[in-house]
């Protein structure tokens, strides 16, 4: 159904067959390293005729129409009111990064987040603890049941000036209930931002009532499948901080006539950084351009996968494998609460390290994360995939 749009990926995981294992090869690890569709490769393509063309004046093309086509069509996808106010960057940890550095560094600043952040914001976080004036407190994000009340209780209660949450957690694909619901009801002296990075283009997602509350991050690598080096954070109109972290591009509506002292626009640009590689910018767009051509929607991908899902656990059910089973499945409900990769709890790193050696033999390619073994679903998985192959 959806294989037609990853022809030149497949044919490669075919071409890994081998007489010991004559099956091509299956690939779950897409919420790592996403398959990218075949109008990638003529979107590279046209950025170096477009550089080869146009010289300078691509800049032109790429702020006067490809940015704004970009920014239109995320904003499709989360039906965030103002495209305008979506920020670019090559990754979204440039992008906290720098809406951290707006926060005064001399005075007092205390985080909430949880203990299931990815590794980029968690780091970070380990750093600015170091600080005096930084204090951070982590929920915990099991139980999952009683996370949205832990969560919004501290949030509440305490004086934060920043809180930051995963839409769907990395290390167990499980999406923090009621996450939306809890920062259209923050307090209005915190500012919020959602890591959906495991959830865009996967899980669908309706930023409409919080636009103007959070900031949300996500990118082009895992599920919408365009490539490392292209992500964006949405900013809240009205937004009045002023990073510490600047670039260059912040200031490219003035140019030609530079102000005295540094300001700041009203739009995306205040997050803005400095020199990329555009590249990313046009396969990310051939592919949203591509399934809105094709009527291919997050809700028909999100229904897709959920059946991928359904027919893994019926082989799963079917099996008695050691590892692969119920009691080590993190998360089951997955018409409220996954994303779109089951995480087991192996017992060890080992357990895991192991699991995924032997998966790989039969070439199943998946990821692991010290003990916990990590299988995604996408939706260049075939139909009749009925995923067997794992438990035998």
């Amino acid at each position: 159904m959806y294989q037609k749009y990853y022809r030149q990926f497949l044919q490669a995981a075919q071409n890994a067959a081998t007489p010991e294992c004559p099956e091509a090869m299956l690939h779950m690890a897409c919420h790592s390293h996403h398959y990218w569709p075949d109008v990638t490769l003529d979107a590279v393509q046209q950025y170096w005729q477009d550089a080869a063309n146009l010289a300078d004046a691509k800049w032109e093309l790429i702020f006067g129409e490809k940015i704004p086509a970009f920014q239109r069509a995320i904003a499709d996808t989360l039906n965030l009111p103002a495209p305008e106010q979506i920020a670019l960057a090559p990754n979204t940890h440039e992008l906290v990064a720098r809406l951290l550095s707006a926060f005064d560094p001399v005075k007092p600043l205390r985080i909430l987040t949880t203990d299931g952040e990815f590794y980029s914001f968690a780091r970070q976080l380990l750093r600015l603890e170091e600080m005096p004036n930084v204090e951070v407190v982590r929920i915990p994000t099991e139980p999952f049941a009683t996370l949205p009340q832990r969560f919004e209780q501290e949030l509440c209660s305490g004086n934060y000036q920043l809180a930051y949450a995963s839409q769907v957690f990395f290390d167990s694909g499980v999406a923090f209930p009621q996450l939306l619901e809890i920062a259209a009801r923050k307090p209005d002296a915190t500012q919020m931002v959602i890591d959906g990075y495991h959830a865009f283009f996967a899980r669908p997602t309706d930023l409409s009532a919080i636009a103007d509350k959070v900031f949300y991050t996500a990118g082009s690598y895992k599920y919408l499948g365009a490539g490392e080096g292209m992500c964006f954070m949405s900013i809240p109109r009205g937004c009045q901080l002023r990073p510490l972290n600047t670039g260059w591009f912040a200031e490219m509506a003035e140019l030609e006539n530079r102000a005295e002292g540094v300001g700041y626009g009203d739009n995306w640009l205040r997050f803005a950084g400095a020199t990329m590689d555009y590249s990313a910018l046009y396969k990310a767009l051939s592919v949203l351009e591509l399934f809105k051509h094709d009527g291919v929607s997050v809700e028909t991908i999100h229904r897709y996968v959920q059946e991928n899902q359904q027919r893994f656990l019926a082989a799963m059910d079917a099996a008695t494998h050691p590892l692969l089973n119920r009691n080590n499945l993190i998360h089951h409900d997955l018409e409220n609460g996954h994303g779109h990769f089951f995480t087991f709890r192996c017992g060890s790193a080992e357990n895991a390290e192991e699991l995924q050696a032997e998966l790989r033999k039969k070439n199943v390619l998946c990821d692991r994360r010290q003990q916990l073994l990590r299988l995604g679903f996408a939706i260049y998985h075939p139909q009749d995939e009925t995923f067997a192959r794992l438990f035998t």
